[in-house]
């Protein structure tokens, strides 16, 4: 879908910025529980024209293999994640749209968490049938670069039994916190230090925005520099 098709510049397209009492249960969820979800966060017109950029980008061939680790210790590894990916950027309007969404909830999840958030980082993630991405944590313990992990789905046909759950555990032990469906427009929220999870396989294409807020390890004007 063209840019064009969106609202006008400036209006609300995250759902969840225009319901208070919904931003208030998602802050008092992360702040008593670690995570949160609810549907129809984002508006629709938005899912379609994401997934649209999607779909742009592989058939470009311009989603590449996902890996574990930064820098040096970067790897591809094929038995623990199979999604395929594009940073998203400003340089293209529909992705801009989206930043400026996540930029909003940043602030907002700032008044009422004081987490200290200062950016966002997000990329498209395409799982093909049986690709999954095995029990992990997005930062670990003292990291300080990932705060709060966000997942934004963009599948909106999704069935019960197409696979593809993201699934919540506690952060010690095999307590499953929560299976989320991956139906477009839906959000998951969750805190990145602490809640371990993954992604089971799907029976069919995939499509989401995985994204992080981190907050400000700059050193000398470099964010978050490899150490």
């Amino acid at each position: 879908m063209p840019a064009s098709s969106l609202r006008p510049t400036g209006a609300p397209e995250l759902s969840l910025l225009e319901r208070s009492e919904s931003l208030d249960e998602a802050a008092a969820a992360l702040r008593e529980r670690g995570w949160w979800s609810g549907d129809d966060a984002l508006d629709p017109l938005l899912v379609q024209a994401l997934l649209g950029s999607l779909a742009r980008l592989q058939s470009a061939e311009a989603l590449y293999r996902a890996g574990i680790g930064r820098e040096n210790e970067f790897r591809v590894e094929k038995t623990i994640r199979g999604d395929r990916i594009h940073w998203l950027s400003r340089n293209d309007p529909v992705q801009a749209r989206f930043l400026d969404q996540m930029e909003a909830l940043r602030q907002r999840l700032n008044r009422a968490l004081f987490l200290g958030l200062f950016e966002f980082e997000a990329h498209f993630a395409h799982y093909p049938p049986h690709a999954f991405y095995r029990r992990h944590v997005d930062s670990f313990r003292g990291a300080a670069n990932r705060v709060l992990s966000i997942v934004a789905y963009l599948n909106s046909d999704w069935r019960p039994g197409d696979g593809g759950e993201l699934v919540l555990y506690a952060e010690t032990g095999e307590e499953v916190l929560a299976r989320i469906e991956p139906n477009g427009g839906r959000l998951a929220i969750f805190l990145s230090e602490e809640i371990p999870h993954e992604v089971l396989p799907a029976r069919r294409d995939r499509y989401s925005i995985a994204g992080w807020y981190r907050l400000n390890a700059s050193i000398q004007g470099q964010i978050d520099p490899p150490r």
